[in-house]
């Protein structure tokens, strides 16, 4: 007896024929017959498309199939890929163990907050709302472990922030400080909304926002413009008034004997060299001279203007400076915009004069009188800053001005001069580094670019008490300290010169401006890496790199729920690749 009845499979065979190997599907039912185990071909279906046959095996084993669209359901789709790249990197650097060894909630929603503030700046509202379960919008909550969270909540973990402040600064100075250390020190002003803040005063406004209130930031960072510690002072502080408490901090808190603090000319002034920096043992300085002190020198004979016929830095002394170098330095690039800007800006203001001469000549409505020309010609002059260059004759009736050629051309003579004076021996520090170290403060200036504009956006400041206003700066700084590591490790794939030594090494001195390196330049000009992927910003990359999503899945048949993250393209691979660190967590 025998059964025809018997499980259906596909077969498949193979077989060699002059070097080539030829698979063959068969369709096929296995029976038994007289206790014997046979098959019978059903069919051929070598020629369906490799795929199909893999799913005809599998359903003929039982496997059971229905549409994507019908079991399949994809709850919420969340960006990810930039939340990972932030946080990873927080992690790797230990900064959660920084600002508190212990894990707790209040460090949980401090990490959320400069997570948030390097992926898209906003309000503290904002912030807790992009964390809410309902309201999600990044995997940074779930990643974090957050659940739900109020702006209460972040008002009170930023209030407990700022008191660990001090062991947080301390810590990032142990990483990235020591003795005999260069450190940049800078300020700069920030607007504030409102008029409750104790901090804010009116004083010398850097953002341009007339009758605004504003406080003083100084930032302390390592030579190479990573941030190390940040103050806040009153709106109407002199800069020079916050260089005393830095040294404090240097000394008692960060515990170091010997440092050389970096600080630009309107800082380091003799009254804070006085009273704050030659009485500290331990403390060397480099900062430059203010042109007056630089005119007082040609006066004096110590500087040759000669000297810049042959070479572009010399070493003089004077007088005036005892035990003390200066180091004279000629940019011909500085002195060519510094004359084109002065041009520039005498061009504008006889536009602006013009005005007022017409206006003392017209029929109608003629403008008399010495105070009310005085008054127009002085608005004038005070917004150009060009009132030394003109000669002013001001009538009852009538106006007339003309150059100070001699002024102009005094003022000329030193274009692209300046003078940089340090305590530092040659021993010490030589001629050229001395140079190196001193502009090297434009990354301390980067760094405020970059909290105050598109990338952190540190102002304005809505916080009413002077420790909102403190705890709101340190999450900014902690924000670009987490920014300024992860450019480092990206810097192959952004608009940034990843060969510093490369580059280096084009300039023909170190007064000279500098150069992109051919790599950089090859950047600019094809768009591509070396590898051949796009060059981003760091804003454009954190955008691509969200757009690697992390998928809540439910599957309808099963009631099964899963994550499953997108696949990662070339570029958002080679990101984590360079950061070091895992998009899955």
């Amino acid at each position: 007896m025998s059964s025809r009845n018997g499980p259906v499979h596909v077969a498949t065979t193979r077989r060699e024929y002059k070097g080539k190997v030829y698979e063959t599907h068969l369709l096929r039912r296995t029976y038994r017959e007289k206790g014997k185990v046979k098959h019978e071909t059903l069919g051929n279906i070598s020629h369906l498309p490799l795929e199909i046959i893999q799913l005809v095996r599998r359903a003929l084993k039982g496997e059971i199939f229905s549409g994507v669209q019908e079991d399949f359901e994809i709850v919420r789709s969340l960006p990810h890929g930039h939340v990972a790249a932030v946080f990873g990197m927080i992690r790797k650097l230990k900064l959660d163990s920084i600002i508190s060894p212990v894990a707790c909630n209040q460090r949980d929603l401090v990490l959320a907050m400069i997570v948030a503030r390097v992926l898209a700046p906003c309000s503290k509202l904002a912030a807790a709302r992009g964390l809410g379960p309902e309201t999600l919008s990044t995997s940074l909550g779930e990643v974090l472990g957050i659940e739900s969270v109020d702006v209460g909540e972040l008002y009170r973990s930023m209030d407990w922030l700022v008191s660990r402040q001090a062991e947080v600064e301390n810590s990032l100075a142990a990483n990235h400080l020591s003795n005999g250390s260069l450190v940049l020190y800078d300020v700069t002003s920030v607007y504030v909304e409102g008029s409750k803040c104790p901090l804010a005063q009116m004083g010398y406004n850097r953002d341009g926002k007339k009758g605004k209130k504003q406080i003083v930031l100084g930032l302390l960072c390592s030579d190479l413009g990573c941030p190390i510690a940040v103050e806040v002072f009153e709106g109407n502080t002199a800069d020079p008034k916050t260089l005393a408490s830095q040294i404090a901090k240097i000394r008692s808190r960060f515990g170091l004997s010997r440092v050389v603090i970096v600080g630009d000319r309107g800082m380091i002034t003799e009254a804070r060299l006085r009273d704050d920096l030659r009485c500290e043992e331990g403390i060397e300085w480099i900062t430059a001279l203010r042109a007056p002190a630089i005119r007082k020198l040609v006066q004096n004979g110590s500087l040759q203007l000669s000297l810049f016929d042959e070479k572009d830095l010399a070493e003089i002394s004077d007088p005036d400076y005892p035990d003390e170098r200066l180091v004279v330095c000629k940019n011909p690039f500085l002195a060519h915009e510094r004359a084109r800007k002065r041009e520039d800006l005498l061009k504008s203001t006889e536009k602006r004069l013009n005005k007022v001469v017409e206006a003392t000549m017209r029929p109608m409505r003629r403008l008399k009188g010495k105070e009310k020309i005085a008054l127009r010609v002085g608005k004038i002059l005070d917004q150009f800053k060009m009132a030394k260059h003109f000669f002013l004759e001001i009538q009852e009736e009538s106006f007339r001005y003309c150059r100070n050629q001699e002024s102009i051309t005094s003022e000329s003579s030193l274009d692209g001069i300046y003078v940089i004076r340090t305590s530092l021996s040659q021993d010490e520090m030589s001629t050229t580094d001395t140079v190196r170290a001193y502009k090297g403060l434009s990354r301390a200036e980067r760094a405020f670019r970059i909290l105050k504009s598109i990338d952190l956006q540190i102002r304005p400041i809505f916080h009413w008490t002077s420790k909102r206003v403190e705890a709101h700066v340190l999450l900014c700084m902690l924000a670009y300290y987490v920014e300024w590591h992860m450019k480092q490790a990206l810097a192959p794939m952004l608009f940034e010169d990843h060969d510093r030594a490369a580059a280096e090494a084009l300039r023909e001195s170190v007064v000279a401006p500098a150069k992109r390196s051919l790599i950089a330049m090859r950047k600019i000009r094809t768009g591509k890496t070396s590898e051949g992927l796009p060059v981003h910003s760091f804003r454009t990359l954190m955008a691509d790199l969200g757009t690697l999503t992390k998928n809540h899945i439910h599957i309808r048949s099963t009631g099964a729920k899963f994550d499953l993250y997108a696949t990662a393209t070339p570029s958002q691979n080679q990101a984590f690749k360079l950061l070091g660190i895992s998009p899955r967590m």
